[in-house]
């Protein structure tokens, strides 16, 4: 080894164990911990730090080259050159990364006076340097770049060729670069041209030195050679990019790699590397500019100045390095052409997404993100799942061109939440495919997001947020169209479609729109994005467009084909998403009180998932704990504020606070509340259309010009079940859930502006809810009375004549058919399929209009239960006996179904208004018509009290009597012996101990002084003895004990003509009425009365006495009872002289002979041991026996059983049987 490189080892061991000496020195100060060795193993391993990802950065590790004041800076001695190099040491400082600010990196510029190696030498080129230094070994003397040997270069640069020119080698150098065109003033070199070697420093150990001076002595030898001096130039230019590699003054620590992709229609092809490959890249650039210095160094040092010039050209080692260094140059340059780029798009970008967001205003994908997010804290999954698997969802999904799926609900089904968890399904489902679907989802509201301009800035927000190479296209297509003249293409909602059009069309992959929510949005906006996405998906066959909407027709209409999914009332969903709710927002509650809650409000939900949530939000506000409060509460849930509030703004929205629409509305939905079951699209229309009409008009053709059904539907859509539009006969239209009936009864809605109405009565005000209830239905009865007055319904009759015809044929078989076998209702199928292949009438062909089977079938139904009166006389026209109108509108009643055959009979001849009203009207009603009708204008019966009295026996509320019996005018045709009569003939054929007989029967006791006073109170005591009306006799005889009146009147002995009802049979009095009717419990009873002997000594004008009576029923027991108390009167006649025995005997046929022969037996053995009987009568009777062939009858007369009929009679001359005797 040579003495040289033996010095050279030296020195750097010396510099080696300076900079460990330095290092932990200057470690110890700033942190007692941290050791020598770990600052040396750091350094040493900077080497790998290209290929490590360390939290920990090396940082810089350079020279220092500042110099002693006091010292003469023109010494250049040995001993000068050492010191200078002692105080000029290396050293490192170990910073974790961001700990300290790197000088570079504060922005500051690197000039020709800047100490880059000052301080800690934490900056990138003096790690580089110290890296190549290091790395060189025995390639490169390092001594040469001591200051004794530095200056002797540059003396001898100085020196060079200087005998043949005044100017030295670098100036000329400068000048031949010059003439070469090569452009040194654009280059950044690192020294002064005009003063080159006054800026070199002293010695060349540190960065800016080393630089300087190979720049020096490049342009210095530059004049060797044309060729030379064009590499010089080129080795000058790439001296420059040094400057730059810090990646413009930042910092980083991220790792790359290179990639080539297409994404959003954009091709990109980018290399991308760490500040580990600028690092490395940099040494090698050091280690060739040391190279060079070293080459120079030698040639000029060891060769000759004179001899410079042509032993560069000769030696080749310095073009060789050089074009090394070129090598090295431009891959360093690229890195940093790299790194530049990547921080000029990284600010593109950074311009991108700040022009975007205040063009397009990103808040609005936040604000979808986080509708979303709280969407799907509350989405049941389990039920949700039920979508996917709808054979619907499975094509849509499935096909392989544009398509479009709609999901409708009513309004609070879950629409919203199903759309959240569809999106999610659908990202789910996108992770697994290549190349990966887009999805791009916009909720629209009741403001500013269902505007279409909105829904198209959130989809091209979404858009460029996932598709990033979209970003510049949007930018330039911003510009451009600002140029032609748009100012604002983002708040131009036909140019964002545009933009939306030429992107979406553009794109090689799967796409998915979902946009939730269309009825939100106002009809131009909805029309704007249905016409856009029908177009886009006609041009883009890898589109799927997903929808939610409510059930509102028009659009229906305007989704035409497009598949739908209809959201309906689940019960195992309803479970599903209330154990959801309740589990999420009422964990707190026992496990009992969890169970009944759910299976409380599981029952109660129909489908309506906001209710569920907004009940189980009211339970958590009012903290209900324990199982006994929390059952009360669900037994009366009471409406939910938040829920009626949302309802409020809803009406408001859809009816825009116009009062016209506000009526229209306020009456349809006040219509479907009281409504008696589902009505037909235009039953409702045509309800309204009356509801809000004129009294003026007239005719059904009039009314049909105010009908417009669809305005009506659109107007009340969110409260309505779902509407088949394609049907608007078939009966439907119903409310959508019970909490809207709560929303219209408790008074939210009324017919004022600004939706000023009653307050919300609580549950437990149940007056003003029952009086909200009573008024909604007298005004739906109030509707159909004015509809049944039309003329068209009382001017002609309701069937067509062969209709009439068929109407009268018997209606118990089956005249068609082969069975013979009555078709009586079946009561195990419905009314519908009953009556599904019966022969039908037509209404609405006949010329009555839409409502008039509704309001003949139901305004009875109201009637019933209405406490306001209608205009007086309108229900008096509408019941006129005998009239059109009475008669169409009960043959409709009867036949709800519109079937020839009705349901049940109910004869129009028969009724009147007060028959009307006594039957089906309220109470109410029932006293207003009984104390202000006027019963002689010709609309009721001449007895119309009586047979409204017999309907209501027959069919209605007792207690309406009372009212009949007690009220007005009318009650004087019932305080009459006719209604006791009818009453006792309705008593005696029904079922008297299933029916409530003592209220009327209690009437007796209110018309005993007018029976006294009128003389029928005997009257009254015979027909009630007749009919066996115990109860009435009971109250007649108590009433008696008290009024001797009453009591004279009753048992009066005067004669009766004829038997009431019964033409041509004598009457009698009340115990042979009694007798006749076969009462016995009622003779019985009669005969312990008082005063009771002339009725039972009475004979009528056949003379015909109680026994007569009795002898046509023969019953023993009433014989055995009459006897006991009247014997002589078993031998009396009647007017043909005929005896009771005798009557006995001729009516045995007509009753059961053994109670013939007992009656006899009982007259014979009671009355004739007394009285006895005659040969003439024995001998009658016994002839009567005998022609009739009554054995036993013969023998009572003979006196032995034993003797026959024929060995005891025989022929008289006149031909008659006679006993022998």
């Amino acid at each position: 080894m040579s003495s040289s490189t033996r010095n050279n080892s030296g020195l750097r061991h010396r510099i080696r164990e300076h900079l460990r000496i330095r290092s932990r020195s200057r470690n110890r100060s700033k942190n007692e911990d941290y050791e020598s060795t770990s600052a040396l193993g750091a350094i040493a391993a900077s080497s790998d730090a290209s290929s490590q990802n360390a939290t920990l950065t090396i940082v810089s590790l350079s020279l220092e080259s500042t110099a002693d004041p006091a010292q003469d800076r023109s010494t250049t001695g040995d001993t000068t050159s050492e010191k200078q190099l002692d105080r000029n040491t290396l050293h490192a400082v170990l910073y974790t990364s961001g700990a300290k600010q790197d000088p570079l990196v504060s922005g500051e510029p690197l000039g020709a006076d800047t100490d880059v190696s000052g301080g800690d030498g934490a900056d990138l080129w003096s790690a580089a340097y110290r890296e190549a230094v290091n790395s060189l070994g025995e390639d490169v003397n390092v001594a040469i770049l001591k200051g004794d040997n530095v200056s002797q270069l540059f003396r001898q640069l100085e020196e060079m060729d200087k005998e043949s020119s005044k100017d030295s080698a670098f100036v000329r150098g400068v000048r031949y670069l010059r003439s070469l065109q090569v452009p040194l003033e654009n280059f950044k070199l690192a020294l002064d041209l005009a003063a080159p070697l006054a800026s070199i420093e002293p010695t060349a150990g540190t960065v800016v030195g080393v630089v300087r001076s190979v720049t020096a002595i490049a342009i210095s030898m530059s004049t060797a050679d044309a060729q030379f001096a064009m590499q010089i130039g080129d080795m000058l230019e790439q001296i420059s990019y040094i400057d730059d590699c810090d990646t413009l003054g930042q910092k980083t620590n991220k790792t790359d790699i290179y990639k080539v992709g297409y994404e959003g229609g954009v091709h990109f092809h980018v290399m991308v590397c760490s500040l580990s490959d600028v690092l490395q890249a940099l040494v090698s650039v050091y280690r060739k500019l040391l190279e060079f210095y070293s080459a120079a160094f030698e040639i000029l040092t060891k060769k000759g100045a004179k001899l410079v010039m042509k032993m560069v050209l000769e030696h080749g080692r310095l073009p060789k390095v050089v074009n090394d260094f070129l090598k090295q140059a431009d891959n360093l340059r690229r890195l940093v052409q790299k790194a530049t780029w990547e921080i000029v798009e990284d600010i593109r970008a950074m311009l991108y997404d700040q022009e975007i967001s205040r063009w397009l205003d990103s808040g609005k994908i936040s604000r979808q993100s986080q509708q979303h997010a709280s969407l799907r804290d509350v989405c049941a999954d389990q039920a949700c799942e039920l979508l996917l698997k709808d054979t619907k969802f499975i094509r849509w999904y499935a096909a392989s061109g544009s398509e479009q799926l709609a999901i409708v609900g009513d309004m609070g089904q879950g629409k919203t939440v199903a759309m959240a968890f569809l999106i999610d399904e659908l990202s789910r489902r996108n992770e697994r495919q290549l190349p990966r679907p887009k999805i791009c989802y916009h909720y629209c509201r009741d403001d500013e997001t269902g505007q279409a301009i909105h829904i198209f800035a959130t989809l091209i927000l979404s858009l460029l947020a996932q598709l990033s190479g979209l970003k510049r296209v949007f930018f330039e297509w911003y510009k451009r169209t600002e140029v032609s003249g748009i100012y604002d293409p983002a708040k131009n909602t036909k140019k964002l479609e545009e933009f939306l059009h030429q992107t979406v069309q553009s794109l090689d992959r799967p796409l998915f729109i979902v946009i939730d929510g269309l009825d939100e949005c106002d009809r131009a906006s909805r029309n704007t994005v249905l016409e856009s996405l029908n177009a886009l998906s006609q041009k883009t066959p890898s589109l799927k467009v997903l929808l939610s909407t409510r059930p509102e027709e028009e659009i229906l209409v305007r989704l035409n084909e497009t598949a739908r999914i209809y959201l309906v009332s689940n019960a195992e969903r309803d479970r599903i998403i209330v154990r959801k709710l309740v589990e999420r927002q009422l964990h707190f509650l026992a496990k009992d009180v969890k169970d009944l809650v759910s299976e409380k409000l599981s029952l109660l939900a129909r489908g309506s998932a906001i209710w569920t949530r907004m009940v189980i939000e009211l339970i958590e506000v009012r903290r209900i704990r324990a199982i006994a409060p929390m059952r009360a509460f669900l037994e009366n849930i009471p409406p939910p504020g938040q829920l009626s509030e949302l309802y409020v703004n809803i009406f408001s929205r859809y009816t825009a606070n116009d009062p016209d629409n506000q009526k229209l509305a306020t009456t349809a939905l006040e219509v479907l509340a009281v409504s008696r079951r589902p009505l037909s699209v235009l039953e409702l229309a045509w309800a309204v259309a009356m509801g809000v009409s004129q009294e003026g008009l007239t005719t059904v053709a009039a009314l049909s010009q105010q009908v417009d059904h669809q305005r009506i539907l659109g107007l009340i859509q969110p409260f309505i079940s779902h509407v088949d539009f394609s049907d608007v006969n078939k009966r439907q239209v119903t409310l959508a859930h019970k909490s809207v009936y709560e929303f219209i009864i408790y008074g939210w809605i009324t017919s004022q502006p600004g939706l000023e109405g009653l307050p919300i009565p609580t549950t437990a005000n149940e007056l003003l809810i029952q009086q909200r209830i009573a008024s909604l239905g007298a005004a739906l009865m109030d509707i159909c009375v004015r509809y049944l007055l039309l003329d068209d319904i009382g001017s002609k009759n309701l069937f067509t004549d062969e209709q009439l015809i068929i109407d009268e044929l018997p209606q118990d078989f089956d005249l068609f058919g082969d069975s013979n076998e009555p078709t009586d209702y079946d009561p195990c199928c419905t009314w519908e399929s009953f009556e599904e292949n019966m022969i039908r009438f037509d209404p609405i062909g006949r010329g009555f209009g839409e409502f008039f089977t509704y309001a003949s079938c139901h305004w009875l139904d109201h009637y019933g239960t209405a406490t306001l009166a209608p205009t007086p006389g309108k229900i008096e026209t509408l019941c006129q006996a005998g009239s059109m109108r009475l008669h169409n509108w009960i043959t409709q009643n009867c036949r709800p179904g519109c079937t020839l055959k009705p349901r049940f009979p109910f004869d129009s001849s028969r009724y009147d208004p007060l028959g009307i009203n006594a039957l089906f009207g309220s109470k109410v009603m029932l006293r207003h018509m009984i104390q202000t009708a006027d019963f002689d204008d010709g609309n009721f019966f001449p007895d119309t009290a009586m047979r409204a009295a017999e309907q209501i026996i027959l069919s209605g509320d007792r207690s309406r009597l009372r009212i009949l019996f007690t009220g007005g005018q009318v009650c004087q045709q019932l305080q009459t012996l006719d209604f006791f009569r009818l009453v006792m003939k309705l008593w005696a054929a029904s079922d008297r101990l299933a029916q409530d007989w003592d209220t009327i029967f209690d009437f007796v006791s209110r018309v005993l002084d007018s029976m006294v006073q009128d003389r029928w109170g005997n009257e009254l005591l015979c027909s009630a003895a007749g009919w066996g009306c115990m109860p009435i006799l009971e109250r007649l005889m108590t009433g008696a004990q008290q009024n001797e009146a009453l009591r004279t009147e009753l048992l009066r002995d005067c004669h009766r003509e004829y038997k009431f009802g019964v033409v041509g049979k004598a009457a009698h009095q009340s115990i042979g009425e009694a007798v006749l009717g076969n009462h016995v419990d009622v003779v019985a009873y009669l005969l312990g009365q008082k005063g009771i002997e002339a009725h039972l000594r009475y004979r009528n004008s056949r003379g015909e006495n109680v026994f007569h009576l009795a002898s046509g029923n023969c019953n023993p027991a009433m014989f055995r009872l009459l006897v006991r108390h009247f014997k002589e009167g078993v031998h009396q006649t009647d007017h043909q002289q005929c005896s009771v025995l005798l009557r006995i005997i001729m009516n045995s046929y007509s009753c059961a002979s053994r109670h013939a022969y007992d009656s006899a037996q009982i007259l014979l053995r009671e009355a004739g041991a007394e009285h006895g009987l005659s040969r003439d009568e024995k001998q009658r009777c016994f002839q009567m026996a005998a022609q009739l062939g009554d054995e036993d009858m013969c023998s009572l007369f003979l006196g032995d059983g034993r003797t026959t009929l024929f060995s005891a009679t025989t022929k008289s001359d006149y031909g008659q049987i006679v006993s022998i005797e």
